[in-house]
């Protein structure tokens, strides 16, 4: 699924059949092989884009990993990897002076090399992989089989706990098959939680708006000083929210964390219904910051959780949803 129509073996004594008079790379048909090929670079840029900053504050991603994929990196084969066709497909950006006479001056590529997020870490020598190409990979192929959904960016924040989770594991012969694993369970987590990521469903039963709504609805229940004090300051439950849930707050704590918040959702025998609670008890906790808080102020509270002590976030959403 991810090899190159136009990659012949010619030293095994395969003939160049994927490029004919019929199929070749500037065929515009639609059932074209090439044609497809191209439509795949556009969503692998945005994938290799995402993953190439997963997780900035960790060297994990960056690191190479012990089991790269030796059929793709086996110079045997002649198959260019995923970053290689990225580098091939993006053209490198310069910056472009134009003075008022019309005249255009291009900066040299070299000082244009830090546009381009592939230069922001050391590459790897042939033959490695780092983790973040892996999860590139999963993530592309994951958009291959599902075209229905194909990606959508935030999927690199859903599949990189899961695979660290495996990528980490101290028993070698599972960290083996981390890729393969994390795939599974990857599969597994979108096919339940796809919903969020398929913009023609948000305002149904099943939708990311619902979903919002009900951590207000909640909130009322359980705490209506505070539900009165967000609506009388406009704020609504998708300025915050919306990264919340549909990336089930992966980005609000440090990986172990969310790791451990993911144990509960995972665990939980309504799975992503108690993700409802657990939202709630975030702003329950900080309820006296948010009375006391201005509209700036609040926001910046929401948007950037204070509190890093998931163990109490768990057991206050716990009793919220015992108490119902």
């Amino acid at each position: 699924m991810i090899i190159q129509p136009g990659i012949a073996k010619a030293n095994l004594g395969v003939s160049r059949e994927d490029v004919t008079l019929e199929d070749h790379p500037l065929n515009p048909n639609p059932d074209s092989r090439w044609n497809t090929y191209f439509k795949d670079n556009e969503v692998l840029l945005q994938i290799d884009k995402d993953v190439r900053r997963l997780y900035p504050d960790m060297a994990f991603f960056q690191r190479p990993t012990d089991f790269p994929c030796q059929l793709i990196l086996d110079p045997q084969n002649e198959y260019e990897t995923l970053r290689r066709r990225v580098e091939q497909t993006t053209l490198k950006a310069q910056t472009v002076n134009r003075n008022r006479s019309g005249v255009t001056n291009v900066s040299s590529p070299g000082k244009a090399l830090h546009l381009y997020p592939s230069n922001e870490y050391a590459v790897l020598p042939n033959g490695c992989e780092a983790h973040w190409e892996v999860v590139e990979r999963i993530l592309f192929i994951y958009a291959k089989l599902n075209p229905g959904i194909a990606y959508v960016q935030g999927m690199n924040e859903i599949v990189g706990p899961v695979y660290y989770t495996f990528a980490t594991d101290p028993n070698s012969q599972w960290k083996e098959h981390a890729e393969a694993d994390t795939f599974f369970c990857f599969t597994n987590l979108m096919s339940e939680n796809r919903d969020n990521f398929i913009k023609s469903l948000d305002d149904s039963q099943c939708g990311i708006t619902f979903k919002m709504e009900s951590v207000f609805s909640r909130l009322k229940q359980k705490d209506t000083e505070l539900y009165i004090r967000l609506q009388e300051q406009n704020i609504k439950p998708q300025y915050f929210t919306f990264r919340w849930l549909t990336l089930l707050l992966s980005q609000e704590f440090l990986l172990p964390d969310v790791i451990r918040i993911w144990d509960s959702l995972f665990s939980h025998q309504d799975r992503f219904e108690f993700l409802i609670p657990v939202c709630c008890a975030m702003l329950t906790l900080i309820r006296d910051q948010l009375l006391a808080g201005d509209f700036t102020t609040n926001m910046r509270l929401l948007q950037d959780y204070p509190i890093s002590d998931v163990h109490s976030i768990l057991i206050k959403a716990k009793e919220l949803q015992d108490s119902l």
